[in-house]
């Protein structure tokens, strides 16, 4: 259900309220509230939007507890990619490797890209949640490979849990796992808040003499 049938459902029960109340108290609907309805929507999906995309991210909102605001991770992480998988026919892992985390946020809604040197994954199922006192960044996604690595690396789904700490947040740290059967670590210690990369390269530029 869209956000705007969401803000007319709401609208037309207040609407709906003040007609009935109007009815009890004076024997007879209201209708000249009908004329208002339009205008409240309007109104309403300004406000809903101005708060979505970018209120909610302020500082000091960030900082009140207990009113189920989700913690703002947006941006482009920098991080380590630690694979689990053992070669069988050398019998070691491959060594850890630089990856960067886009992750694009409204109240509401959340993306997350992970770029790698060889592949980029999207995410089609993502969430910022809180379970047991901790804050986590989950999803689910899909891997594609660079044409030059498909001989190797093949497309692939996949699902990832990340830890956040802080707040604001300073770290991201968890495990991921795919339909291949591998495993691995990824950690997050680096941010640009500003900018949200389109690829590997443009992620790598941003953080040129960053730290």
């Amino acid at each position: 259900m869209t956000k705007t049938i969401v803000i007319r459902i709401i609208v037309g029960m207040v609407v709906a309220i003040f007609m009935i109340s109007a009815w009890v108290h004076d024997g007879k609907p209201d209708w000249s509230v009908l004329k208002i309805f339009s205008t409240a929507v309007f109104v309403c999906t300004i406000i809903f939007n101005i708060w979505d995309f970018w209120l909610w991210r302020l500082p000091w909102i960030q900082r009140i507890p207990g009113v189920g605001i989700p913690r703002s991770l947006c941006g482009t992480w920098k991080g380590t990619l630690t694979s689990f998988w053992v070669d069988p026919e050398t019998g070691s892992s491959p060594p850890s490797k630089t990856v960067y985390l886009v992750v694009q946020q409204t109240s509401s809604l959340v993306t997350v890209k992970l770029m790698t040197d060889e592949s980029k994954s999207a995410s089609a199922l993502a969430e910022v949640s809180e379970a047991d006192g901790s804050l986590v960044l989950a999803y689910m996604y899909l891997n594609k490979p660079d044409l030059r690595v498909e001989h190797r690396s093949r497309i692939h789904h996949g699902s990832t849990v990340l830890d956040v700490s802080g707040n604001p947040a300073r770290r991201l740290k968890g495990h991921y796992w795919t339909d291949r059967d591998s495993k691995g670590e990824l950690v997050f210690l680096e941010r640009n808040k500003k900018n949200l990369a389109d690829d590997f390269t443009e992620a790598a530029e941003l953080f040129v003499g960053a730290g």
